[in-house]
């Protein structure tokens, strides 16, 4: 039955093409019965009947013009006398459909036209009575109007109804989309502060670990000494890579009620011992601290920690031999401000205004990025009288 019912709802025109000829076959028989039709009738009821028999056929695929076509056909049966017959239940088709799936304007002009269809037939052929024939005809034009009347309403219900669900899905699948897009910013969001944490730890660990080895490699021979020494930072510096590391796929492998520890994130607490680090391997810093210290929010903390890290990577990187470099970190009442600078070579054009190839200048994209996302401004080029500069503000309020 299920299979019955899906056939008929992918072929409407196949329905409504079978009524259509019930409906041809029922008229035929009635217009052969009536014997009070003259010859001018019955040969005026035949083009009429067919008429009709399309306007149910076709009322789906062309509701407006079948409309038009019917009530065309109903002002030819009153003219050339053709009484009320079987066919004339298109009438009530061809109304309901408009008021269903037709234009407005058709929908209005069928019940128009269905509301005047009442009378008007009830005048030209008043109800065969010998008494109170009045009554009679009001109450036969009351009960054709309301037939009339129903079948627009039902269709009208209907339509309602299904812009009433296609309103639903419609907000359901925008809804979807909704999800999907705010998923996506989740992880896109996700995937870059992951990526600039790994950048940030990859990119100032190993840096600090190549400068040790070469060191190392320099002095094995002349001052083994020194070069244990070397080899004790590079293992040290290495295990805090890998715990910094073994942090972030922690937090890309738990589940939301997943347990683990979660080492506390750096910030301008640690920069003495990030700084201290640096010195290590072989670049002299001076770190001055202007302003009142106080605890800030862990956004701003986490920021100002990277910056200042991937700042002195990158003289390490780019600085040349003999480089040094000043970090000056200043309390205000309102923000931080963060000023590194060097006397080293500095960097080409290329890695702090368009990101550098192949990866290159992908810190500064990244120092951008997280300023940007505690509300701060980030300016970052070539010193006068040579170096480098990075001067950072980072706002302790939320912006506005």
């Amino acid at each position: 039955m299920q299979r019955v019912y899906e056939f008929f709802r992918r072929h409407p025109l196949w329905v409504d093409g079978f009524w259509a000829a019930v409906l041809l076959g029922v008229s035929a028989v009635w217009t052969v019965a009536q014997a009070r039709l003259g010859p001018p009738q019955r040969v005026a009821a035949v083009p009429l009947v067919l008429a009709l028999g399309t306007v149910v056929a076709l009322r789906r695929r062309a509701p407006e013009r079948m409309l038009l076509l019917a009530i065309a056909v109903g002002l030819l049966q009153v003219a050339f006398g053709v009484g009320v017959n079987p066919a004339d239940a298109a009438f009530l088709a061809i109304i309901f459909t408009c008021a269903a799936t037709g234009a407005r304007w058709s929908s209005r002009l069928a019940l128009g036209a269905g509301l005047a269809a009442a009378p008007l037939a009830v005048t030209r052929w008043p109800p065969e009575t010998t008494d109170r024939t009045v009554w009679a005809g009001l109450l036969q034009t009351f009960f054709l109007t309301v037939i009339f009347a129903l079948s627009w309403v039902i269709g009208d219900r209907l339509r309602t109804r299904r812009a009433y669900y296609a309103q639903l899905e419609e907000k359901a699948a925008r809804l979807h989309r909704e999800r999907e897009a705010q998923s996506r910013a989740a992880v896109a969001a996700e995937r870059a502060r992951i990526a600039r944490e790994l950048h940030d730890v990859v990119a100032h660990n190993v840096s600090v670990m190549v400068v040790q080895a070469d060191g190392a490699a320099y002095v094995l021979d002349a001052a083994p000494d020194q070069a244990k020494q070397a080899l004790a930072t590079i293992s040290t510096t290495g295990r805090q890579a890998l715990a910094e590391m073994r942090r972030l796929l922690g937090l890309l492998r738990a589940g939301d009620d997943a347990g683990g520890e979660y080492v506390p994130q750096p910030g301008v607490d640690q920069l003495g011992d990030l700084i201290d680090q640096v010195r290590g391997a072989g670049l002299p810093v001076r770190f001055e601290v202007a302003g009142r210290a106080r605890p800030l929010p862990s956004g701003v903390e986490l920021t100002a920690y990277r910056v200042v890290q991937e700042a002195l990577t990158n003289v390490r990187k780019h600085g040349g031999d003999g480089a040094s470099a000043s970090v000056l970190l200043g309390f205000g009442d309102a923000a931080l401000d963060l000023l590194i600078e060097d006397d080293g070579q500095g960097a080409v054009r290329e890695l702090y205004t368009q990101g550098g190839q192949d990866g290159l200048g992908q810190g500064l994209i990244g120092m951008r990025e997280r300023i940007g996302m505690v509300g701060g401004t980030l300016a970052a080029g070539p010193r006068p009288g040579g170096g480098f500069r990075v001067s950072a503000v980072l706002p302790l309020r939320a912006p506005g």
